[in-house]
C-alpha cells in the first residue's frame, strides 16, 4: 500500500502594494530625511550666524583740554590760627618799686608809659637793641645813641644834625660811668651810629621836661625800654609795689597776623621775607609774608608731650584789615617751594604711560612723546616734538 502524499501546502500568493502607495510611502521617507536634514542645517545656521555677530565694544568717554603756558609752583600747606600772635616777657632794668601798671588789652606806641617806676614814667621807644648803658656824655657814639636820635624826631623835637658815616668825632666827654668805657682821640662814625650833639642833648631836656622828670640832658639805663614797635598788652604779670627789675608785663604785636606752628622739616625751607597765600575761613585768600621763624622748638598746642615738636612761623597779610575782624579762627596757609617759570603744562591726566617706559599725549594727530618736569596741583610740564600752548590734548573723563 503506497503511502499517501504530503498535503500540499496552500500557496497564498503576496499582493504587491500599489504603485500609488509605494510613491507615497517613498516621499514620505525622503520628506522626513529632508526635514530631519533641514531641522538640523537650521540649528547650525542658527549657530554660525550667532557666532559670527560682533559683539559691542565698551568705550570710555573722553574729552579735551588745551596745554597752557604758565608759571607752576610747588606747594605745602600748614594749618594756622589768627591772633596776636607770640607773646613775650618785658621786664623793667631799674632798682625801684613799680607805681603803676597798664591795664591788659591796651596798645601802647612809641613816647607812651609801659609803667611807672618810684613815680617816674618808663617810656616806649622803638629799635632793634636795648639801651644798654647810660645816654649821657658829649660826642657819645653809638647805635643805642642812633636809637634815641631817631625815636626823639619821630616824635616831633628838633634833633640837628647828625655825622655821616665815616665822619671824624671828637672823644666823648668822660662822664664817670664805666660802662661807657674809655675812649681816647677822635672816633669814625659807622653805619647805623648816631652821636650825642649838643643839640641831640637839647632836645633829650626837652622831652624830659614834656614827661615832667627832672631835665638833665642824660638818660640812664631802665628809663627807657625799646621794642621793635608798638605792643599790645596781652596780660599783667607784676603790681604795684613789685620790684620794677623783674618781668611786669607780657606783650604782643598790635596788628593781628597767623601762627603756624611748622616742623623743623618744613620750617627749614622758610625764612623771613617769603611770600605765601592764606586760605581765610569766609573761603577768601590773601597775600601775606613770613615776619619770623621761631628758633625754639616747642610741642603742639594741647598735644601730647611725645608729639611732633614745632617751630613757630608768623605770617602777616598784606591788608590788615583783612582779618581785622576776625577774633581768632582756623587758617591754611601756602607756603611757596620750587617754581617753574612760563613753561607748558598740561592735566595730570593727559599723561598716557608707555609700555616701553617713559610717557606720552594723545593728540589729534597721534601719540606724542613727552618729557615730563615738575608737578604740582594737578599739573604737569610737559615738552615733545611739535606740542605748542593751544594744542588740544585728550582727557579721558
Amino acid at each position: 500500500m503506497h503511502p499517501l502524499p504530503d498535503a500540499p501546502t496552500e500557496f497564498i500568493p503576496r499582493v504587491a502594494d500599489p504603485p500609488h502607495r509605494r510613491r507615497g510611502v517613498r516621499w514620505l521617507v525622503v520628506g522626513l530625511v529632508v526635514a530631519g536634514l533641514a531641522v538640523g542645517s537650521g540649528i547650525a545656521v542658527t549657530r554660525h550666524r550667532a557666532a559670527a555677530e560682533p559683539k559691542p565694544e565698551r568705550t570710555t568717554a573722553a574729552a579735551t583740554a588745551p596745554i597752557e603756558r604758565r608759571d607752576l609752583s610747588t606747594t605745602r600747606t600748614l594749618p594756622g590760627t589768627i591772633g596776636f600772635g607770640a607773646t613775650r616777657p618785658l621786664a623793667g632794668h631799674l632798682a625801684a618799686t613799680v607805681t603803676w601798671l597798664p591795664e591788659a588789652g591796651v596798645t601802647i606806641k612809641r613816647g607812651g608809659q609801659l609803667f611807672r617806676a618810684d613815680d617816674r614814667p618808663v617810656v616806649l621807644f622803638y629799635g632793634s637793641m636795648p639801651l644798654y648803658r647810660d645816654i649821657a656824655g658829649a660826642n657819645l657814639v653809638g647805635r643805642d645813641v642812633r636809637i634815641v636820635a631817631e625815636n626823639l624826631a619821630a616824635l616831633g623835637y628838633a634833633t640837628g644834625r647828625q655825622p655821616a658815616s665815616g665822619e671824624r668825632v671828637p672823644s666823648p666827654a668822660p662822664t664817670g660811668n664805666a660802662t661807657t668805657g674809655p675812649e681816647t682821640g677822635p672816633r669814625r662814625v659807622r653805619d647805623g651810629e648816631g652821636v650825642l650833639t649838643a643839640a641831640l642833648t637839647a632836645a633829650i631836656k626837652r622831652w624830659q621836661e614834656d614827661l615832667g622828670v627832672p631835665a638833665t640832658g642824660t638818660i640812664p639805663v631802665g628809663h627807657v625800654e625799646v621794642a621793635s614797635g608798638a605792643v599790645r598788652v596781652d596780660s599783667v604779670t607784676g603790681q604795684p609795689g613789685s620790684p620794677a627789675n623783674a618781668p611786669l608785663l607780657a606783650v604782643t604785636a598790635v596788628r593781628k597776623v597767623v601762627t603756624v606752628g611748622a616742623e623743623l622739616a618744613d620750617a627749614a625751607t622758610v625764612k623771613r621775607g617769603d611770600r605765601v597765600r592764606v586760605g581765610l575761613p569766609d573761603d577768601r585768600t590773601v597775600p601775606g609774608r613770613v615776619l619770623s621763624v621761631g628758633r625754639a622748638l616747642a610741642a603742639a598746642d594741647n598735644g601730647p608731650v611725645t608729639g611732633p615738636q614745632l617751630l613757630t612761623v608768623t605770617v602777616a597779610v598784606d591788608k590788615p584789615q583783612t582779618i581785622a575782624d576776625l577774633d581768632s579762627g582756623e587758617v591754611r596757609v601756602h607756603f611757596a617751594g620750587r617754581t617753574a617759570t612760563d613753561v607748558l603744562v598740561a592735566p595730570v591726566e593727559a599723561l598716557v604711560a608707555l609700555r616701553e617706559g617713559g610717557y606720552a599725549v594723545q593728540t589729534p594727530g597721534g601719540l606724542v612723546a613727552v618729557r615730563t618736569g615738575m608737578f604740582a596741583d594737578g599739573w604737569v610740564e610737559i615738552t615733545g616734538d611739535g606740542l605748542t600752548e593751544g594744542t588740544e590734548l585728550v582727557v579721558p573723563e
